[in-house]
């Protein structure tokens, strides 16, 4: 069964997200800047109108960063390192509303810290404004201390979630690549298994149905009662093909878990493989009671068709036994024939099979994206024997 496509995930959103968050926060800046011009300009103070210069400097580069956005984008550190001078400028020369203003500010530098730079430089940002605060500010650093601090430890905890939070996102695209790559190799393994079962079945009885007619096409033109003969035997042919045709067009359709669960689906299968291929399917373990997920489900039961499939196809069996059981966590499959077993003798488990590249590569990848245990046994012109262990 062809594994289903897989979505790739948009990377627009979170890109537009960020642009979302840069151009607020340069908006931001540029009312902070405007703000504290004005306020220059129009205070009282003369030591702080001599340099309202400083914030026209500093408006002006915000509204750049506004209309010209790689300059915030192509250079973050520059963009912090300057938000943070102006700030401390900001807290040096005191205006009408000072102490708003200033924690207005510090709280904008500390969210361009928080969601445009790492844990560390919002540390830097909070150590560098508080120490200043000590220094330039002694009178106003108890007023301004627990709002400081409070802020502070705010923004860092959402830094370090943000961080935490990226993590999981870059964990989660590795996953996502990670099963895009496998389901990738499931459909190509699919692809070249049906290629190959095609080719060895169907396609090769088609040509030697082409061949024999054209021996037939010889033999009427000597002898038209030989050739009446042939002609019959070509038509049971062509019944054996038209069986083999449908069966290799049953094993492409997808498996299905029916209402009743894992085991009756499993009986079904095994039961209707007896009745179309004439092999004497028998299925033990009936009673037992085991709920996996639907898709574990559908990987054992796709295991147990594709064994079936290899027995009628290849091992020339006249009896296959298919059992199930359960033991604590762990539900057990086994199958079992009496055809010519596999080209090689011996139990191997999964690990040694894959090393060796021995038995059937897509029951050993199935087992393996299971999680389970197998153990194949092969006994040439004995037969063969699987058994699996999977958790549940």
């Amino acid at each position: 069964m062809a594994s289903p496509p897989v979505e790739k995930p948009a990377a627009a959103e979170p890109i537009s997200l960020a642009l979302n968050w840069r151009t607020a926060l340069a908006v931001f800046r540029a009312v902070l800047a405007v703000l504290c011009l004005g306020l220059s300009l129009s205070g009282s103070n003369p030591n702080t109108r001599n340099f309202a210069f400083l914030w026209a400097g500093f408006t002006l580069y915000a509204v750049v960063v506004i209309f010209w956005r790689r300059l915030d984008r192509d250079f973050p550190l520059f963009s912090l390192l300057v938000d943070t001078v102006f700030l401390l400028i900001c807290a040096a020369l005191p205006f009408e509303y000072s102490a708003g203003i200033t924690s207005l500010f510090y709280l904008f530098v500390l969210l361009v810290a928080a969601l445009l730079h790492t844990t560390r430089e919002v540390v830097i940002v909070i150590a560098l404004t508080i120490a200043f605060f000590y220094a330039a500010r002694p009178t106003e650093i108890v007023v301004l201390s627990p709002s400081l601090l409070l802020s502070g430890m705010a923004v860092t905890i959402m830094a370090l979630q943000k961080k935490a939070l990226q993590d999981r996102l870059s964990a989660a695209a590795k996953q996502s690549v990670m099963f895009r790559s496998e389901a990738e190799h499931a459909r190509e393994a699919e692809r070249q298994r049906m290629a190959a079962d095609f080719h060895d079945g169907p396609l090769q009885s088609f040509v030697g149905l082409q061949m024999r007619l054209e021996v037939v096409r010889k033999i009427l033109e000597r002898d038209p009662k030989l050739a009446m003969e042939e002609i019959v035997q070509l038509q049971e042919l062509s019944k054996m093909q038209a069986a083999e045709l449908r069966a290799f067009v049953r094993s492409m359709r997808p498996v299905e878990v029916d209402g009743a669960g894992l085991v009756p689906s499993l009986r079904k299968l095994v039961e209707g493989f007896g009745k179309e291929s004439g092999i004497s399917a028998n299925f033990v373990g009936g009673n037992t009671r085991v709920s996996p997920d639907s898709q574990s489900s559908l990987e054992i039961l796709q295991v147990v068709r594709e064994a079936l499939h290899n027995v009628q196809k290849h091992s020339k069996a006249s009896r296959v036994t298919v059992g199930v059981g359960r033991e604590g966590n762990t539900f057990e499959l086994s199958i079992e024939d009496d055809g010519t077993g596999f080209p090689f003798s011996g139990a191997y488990t999964l690990e040694e099979l894959e090393l060796l590249r021995l038995g059937p590569i897509s029951i050993r990848r199935r087992v393996r994206i299971l999680g389970g245990e197998m153990m194949l046994d092969s006994q040439p012109g004995k037969g063969a024997s699987l058994k699996i262990r999977v958790p549940v």
